[in-house]
């Protein structure tokens, strides 16, 4: 709930005529609100995922108007249903009529850029894209990932003396997660 204390001036003002009508002008507009905090959420969002299997946190942000952003994922996906569930959850633990808050619960978006690590797991054996800090793009399949990096299986043309052509050899390129700006699924329509 948002407080509004608004305290007005009179002043008058002299018109034509000589008549001072009665003008109201906002002096001073203070808002107090009560900011849901960031650890309360996360709390009732891991409440939710220890009676389930399979799902994790992307990401809780809350803006100063209390507007809340839950993103959450699976390693079999996330249905329409589970976000309802979370929403209820949630809902249920906070007073919308004190603390005045906006709700939105979603999964993580499918080509958006991996948020935690949890994602790499989920996407291994899977296609995707890299963006190095280097700022060169590289897709490969998604070979494994630890706390220090990940791997990647990338197809790359190699020169062989005596040939015309270039041929093809995959290899497994190691990336740490500070050599990086993003990784994403990646999306194909064939």
């Amino acid at each position: 709930m948002v407080v509004r204390e608004e305290c007005f001036i009179f002043a008058s003002e002299e018109k034509e005529g000589g008549q001072k009508p009665p003008r109201f002008f906002p002096d001073v507009i203070q808002t107090f609100e009560i900011m849901i905090e960031n650890s309360r959420v996360n709390e009732l969002v891991q409440s939710w995922i220890s009676q389930r299997s399979g799902f994790f946190i992307v990401g809780i942000t809350i803006n100063p108007l209390n507007a809340i952003l839950v993103e959450i994922d699976g390693f079999s996906g996330v249905t329409i249903e589970d976000c309802v569930s979370l929403h209820e959850t949630i809902e249920s633990a906070l007073d919308r009529e004190i603390e005045d808050y906006e709700l939105e619960v979603g999964s993580a978006g499918l080509g958006q850029p991996f948020k935690v690590f949890e994602q790499y797991i989920k996407h291994v054996g899977d296609e995707v894209e890299v963006l190095a800090s280097s700022g060169i793009k590289v897709a490969g399949i998604l070979v494994s990932a630890d706390n220090s990096g990940f791997f990647l299986k990338v197809k790359r043309k190699i020169k062989v003396e005596g040939s015309k052509r270039a041929i093809e050899k995959e290899e497994d390129v190691h990336y740490g997660y500070d050599e990086i700006k993003y990784t994403k699924y990646l999306i194909r329509f064939k």
